[in-house]
């Protein structure tokens, strides 16, 4: 067969022994490459590949480009293709190479492991547009409620937190309202409370603040192991000594819509600091900034080029927080990957971040570095620039990724100019989707 007849397929492989990551690549030939992961020298004893998912695409390289460009940040290392995995990512990767506009149809592997066969099916499943959804559409429903089965580290917390000046949260009530348990009483460490409650207590006096109010949800995975009932938690501290409180609401679950929930938000909570379900966080950051308080909470890095959520950072209702959010806990203790990162309406000063944003004349900057494209036009004549470069001297909308959104462009005299996200197209072809912005 010749070259230019060759099919192309793209794959995610994972072994046996390196079940947090997977290897996304790029073949002509599936039943090859999977002898070829299982016969590598070397290999550990035990050490079986097996794919994840197989599709075929009519151009592999502008497929492994986009991915790479999209997910880079999710890579172990820049000059491998291995990528972090779990249940939440997976689905992820998935659905923006079935959403690839090179995509062409789903391929069911069947793999024999003695044998080392690869039998391949076409699938039937129905296409995007036969099912009436967009990317956009895919993106946001493939976080499910099952993927929000882990939570926050404590040195997550305190390590966001205090970057913050303690004067912020002198005398003020501090509101975690999502599934913010807190345990026995007489040991903070234990693994039944929210990392959100265990610093706020702890660090109580220090911060100086007012009151502390944790909510239990009570539906789905029990994480804390705090039972079905769904509870307020209540802290103070006087001069004497602390006193703290358990109510058990008839009728209340816990969630951070239910009324209750909803009447102290309103009229108690002064800041709100948790880690909302990611499946959720639309309704979520809904309530919480149209609330006008105060909060700083983890969500999906992604969140900043969304259609649903860019109007905020368009308006300055919300910028990003200091820190990215990428290990959590499971139910399980286990460590997991999602990619987070922390957003508030709270001042921020001297954001480190500042530093990774490269800031100079548009001649410049590099077209290409390595294999790299770093600056170019669009179909429109529309400027892309990418690993965080940005003209200073550049007086028309241009489109850049989330990353010096994160790093804090937009408070380097630069503003988003488009309420929803852009879609670039290179020769036709659609490539990963940006912001526009441009200079103040």
């Amino acid at each position: 067969m010749s070259k230019d007849k060759l099919k192309q397929y793209v794959y995610i492989v994972q072994s046996s022994k390196e079940i947090i990551s997977c290897k996304i690549g790029v073949t002509n030939d599936l039943e090859r490459r999977l002898k070829e992961y299982n016969n590598m020298t070397g290999k550990s004893k035990g050490t079986v590949y097996q794919y994840l998912f197989t599709c075929e695409v009519s151009d592999m390289k502008q497929v492994e480009n986009d991915i790479k460009a999209e997910f880079n940040n999710l890579r172990e290392d820049k000059s491998k293709e291995m990528y972090f995995y779990n249940k939440n990512l997976f689905e992820k990767y998935v659905d923006f190479i079935k959403s690839h506009k090179a995509f062409v149809e789903e391929i069911f592997i069947k793999t024999d492991i003695q044998k080392e066969t690869v039998k391949i099916v076409k699938r039937t499943n129905p296409t995007l547009k036969e099912r009436e959804l967009s990317p956009k559409d895919i993106m946001q429903q493939a976080q499910k409620v099952k993927n929000d089965e882990f939570y926050t580290q404590y040195e997550d917390v305190e390590k966001e937190v205090e970057m913050y000046d303690s004067e912020i949260w002198k005398d003020k009530v501090v509101f975690c309202n999502c599934d913010d348990a807190v345990g026995d009483t007489e040991d903070k460490n234990n693994n039944n409370t929210s990392a959100f409650a265990l610093y706020f207590i702890k660090n109580f006096e220090k911060l100086g603040l007012k009151k502390l109010i944790c909510t239990h949800f009570s539906g789905g995975i029990d994480l804390f192991s705090q039972g079905p009932k769904g509870y307020v938690y209540t802290y103070i501290f006087t001069k004497t000594k602390n006193e703290e409180t358990r109510e058990f609401p008839k009728g209340y679950n816990g969630s951070f819509d239910d009324p209750l929930s909803l009447k102290i938000l309103n009229e108690e909570a002064d800041i709100v600091c948790t880690n909302p379900p990611f499946s959720r966080a639309r309704d979520y950051w809904d309530i919480v900034i149209n609330s006008g308080k105060k909060f700083l909470i983890i969500s999906n890095f992604t969140n900043v080029k969304n259609d649903a959520y860019i109007p905020y950072f368009m308006n300055k209702q919300v910028w990003a927080g200091y820190n990215e959010v990428y290990w959590y806990l499971t139910p399980k203790k286990q460590i997991t990957k999602a990619a987070g990162h922390w957003y508030t309406n709270l001042p921020i000063k001297d954001r480190p971040k500042y530093r990774n944003i490269k800031l100079m004349p548009l001649k410049n900057i590099p077209e290409k570095i390595k294999n790299t494209i770093i600056k170019e036009y669009d179909d429109s004549k529309t400027l892309l620039v990418n690993n965080n470069y940005i003209p200073s001297d550049y007086k028309k909308p241009f489109a850049i990724s989330v990353f010096p959104i994160l790093s804090g462009i937009l408070e380097k005299g630069y503003e988003i100019v488009q309420e929803k996200q852009y879609r670039p197209y290179i020769n036709g072809k659609e490539v990963f989707a940006r912001v526009l912005v441009q200079k103040i």
